[in-house]
């Protein structure tokens, strides 16, 4: 597990990354055992209430931008503006970028809730054929 969550940093953060292990990686094993917790029978998985998922992704939301802006400064809002957009568009590209940024977290919450939901009505039609 150790390695498996090293890797993917790794990989996606590169060395300057690697502060952030800690976190990422109790992130990753909090997560791994509320949703086999979940699994043993007459228990439920957290992940399937929407107000937790929500919680999470908006903790982590939070986090992002804070670190974001203390890394760059005011070029971390460079992200709502590729290069070589012309002008025109510029303030209708900056909105929309704006507001997906911000619907991510929404998005990724109800996700997570949906899969763990659907999941755990799959198997409890399937328990019921037995």
């Amino acid at each position: 597990m150790y390695l498996l969550t090293a890797t993917v940093v790794k990989d996606n953060l590169g060395s300057k990354g690697e502060i952030y292990f800690p976190f990422i990686f109790s992130l990753h094993l909090f997560l791994l055992f509320i949703n086999l917790i979940g699994m043993v029978p007459y228990s439920f998985t957290v992940t399937s209430h929407i107000i937790f998922t929500f919680s999470l992704a908006l903790f982590i939301f939070i986090a992002i931008n804070i670190i974001g802006l203390k890394t760059h400064g005011l070029l971390f809002f460079s992200l709502f503006l590729p290069r070589g957009v012309p002008l025109v568009i510029v303030p209708l590209l900056i909105t929309i970028e704006f507001l997906s940024y911000i619907v991510k977290v929404f998005t990724l919450s109800i996700r997570l809730f949906a899969n763990m939901t659907s999941g755990h009505t799959l198997l409890k039609i399937i328990a019921g054929f037995a």
